[in-house]
């Protein structure tokens, strides 16, 4: 991995260890020299992740739309800012980019973005660790619902099994750096 595509709100959330961990975890990115790819925004966890990576040394390649560009949240910073036309052509520029990927904590965009990496996975388009950075507890309910999903018959446990999930920055880039892709041959899930 020499790029991580980082998924994150385009605000900082209500508690400060959000803040934190993003600090945290553009600290872990940069002694491994790893760069980051990210939605090119100047605002939120994206804004705080992008600046300390910059302040590190780092690669940092944003990829933004137009219409947020025109509404001034693009990071001027970026090492290398690709303005693309729609949230489609972003997202699919980003997933090709990085050589992994972690969704911090986040707002709809964020879990859009998790799920499409997912089914990119599933359906072999791509193989490529993802992770949740679990700052605060963040993801807790999500991973219930996850597995809920996996008992309920509509979910392969062993697609469950490819998310990497920590609170810590260091565990979480082991995790990733460890990633072994695994095909899934059956559709349906088998009682």
């Amino acid at each position: 991995m020499k790029k991580i595509t980082v998924y994150c709100g385009s605000n900082r959330g209500l508690n400060p260890n959000y803040e934190q961990g993003a600090k945290a975890l553009a600290s872990e990115m940069i002694k491994r020299e790893l760069d980051l790819v990210y939605g090119a925004g100047n605002v939120g966890l994206m804004g705080v992740i992008a600046d300390a990576m910059l302040v590190g040394g780092r690669q940092v390649y944003g990829i933004i739309p137009q219409k947020l560009v025109d509404i001034e949240v693009a990071h001027r910073g970026c090492t290398e800012l690709t303005v693309v036309e729609t949230m489609r052509d972003r997202k699919w520029l980003m997933a090709e980019k990085g050589d992994g990927f972690i969704a911090m904590p986040g707002g709809i965009g964020t879990f859009e973005e998790l799920f499409e990496i997912m089914t990119l996975n599933q359906l072999g388009y791509i193989q490529k660790p993802l992770a949740l950075y679990n700052v605060n507890g963040y993801y807790d309910g999500l991973l219930a619902f996850l597995k809920h999903s996996s008992e309920e018959g509509f979910l392969h446990q062993a697609q469950l099994n490819l998310l990497t999930v920590s609170d810590d920055p260091v565990d979480l880039l082991n995790q990733m750096q460890g990633f072994k892709p695994v095909h899934i041959d059956k559709w349906e899930v088998k009682r």
